[in-house]
């Protein structure tokens, strides 16, 4: 990594990060190109073991191309604030930001995994129960993809206390 300084070096600290993350780019190979979608997720974490799931339809590219190969990489971001200074002699502005990238390898969940997977997916977008309409199991393909490689990124401004 480039800016050290920069980097997240605690996987706690990197797993809540990803817990604020709404989205979760993956990318997948699609022969001269990579093929990248944004997809809602949930987590479960074992060990410092981080294992993503996913949900879509029961068709489409990114089944074909997981057939092919199952290496699949992510992104995902959180916390951005476009922060600008102005002086009398410049102006200068920047991004914070926290994030996350990593890959591993996708697989299909089988159905006897999905009810569990559902669980975790809404979980992660604060429904606490984890509730869902079992009925859509049958209609719905669930990935899950077990994490190989991880790093995490932060840079957010410290606010100086103007009360000092």
């Amino acid at each position: 990594m480039r800016r050290a300084d920069r980097e997240i070096q605690s996987i706690k600290d990197i797993i809540q990060v990803m817990e604020k993350c709404d989205v979760c780019r993956l990318a997948l190979n699609d022969n001269d190109y990579p093929y990248i979608l944004p997809l809602n997720f949930g987590m479960q974490t074992e060990n410092e073991q981080i294992i993503l799931y996913f949900h879509g339809a029961n068709e489409g590219k990114k089944y074909e191309l997981i057939a092919k190969d199952n290496r699949a990489s992510f992104e995902m971001d959180c916390s951005h604030n476009f922060v600008t200074s102005m002086s009398n002699e410049s102006c200068s502005c920047t991004m914070e930001y926290e994030s996350v990238i990593g890959h591993g390898r996708i697989e299909i969940v089988p159905d006897n995994e999905k009810y569990q997977a559902f669980h975790l997916l809404m979980k992660h977008y604060h429904q606490e129960d984890g509730s869902f309409n079992p009925s859509i199991i049958s209609c719905t393909t669930v990935l899950k993809l077990i994490v190989e490689q991880i790093s995490g990124k932060t840079h957010i401004k410290k606010q100086k206390n103007k009360n000092l």
